[in-house]
């Protein structure tokens, strides 16, 4: 499965979130420990949706940059 993530920026590191999986959240000092900790979080989070016998969603959000004139 491939899911969109958002990573934002904090005043003291970054944080992550997955829309299709409310819940599944991370953080990191840098952006690649944030990646690595969201992947972790996205496997954990499923595992535990299918333990609890939960349906996982489909991925269906969709990202997009939109360019506009400064």
């Amino acid at each position: 499965m491939r899911y969109a993530i958002v990573i934002e920026r904090t005043e003291n590191n970054f944080s992550a979130y997955v829309p299709d999986l409310p819940g599944c959240v991370a953080t990191g000092a840098t952006l690649e420990e944030t990646e690595t900790a969201i992947r972790e979080a996205i496997a954990f989070h499923i595992d535990g949706m299918l333990e609890d016998g939960l349906s996982v969603p489909p991925a269906s959000s969709k990202v997009e940059y939109i360019e506009i004139a400064a």
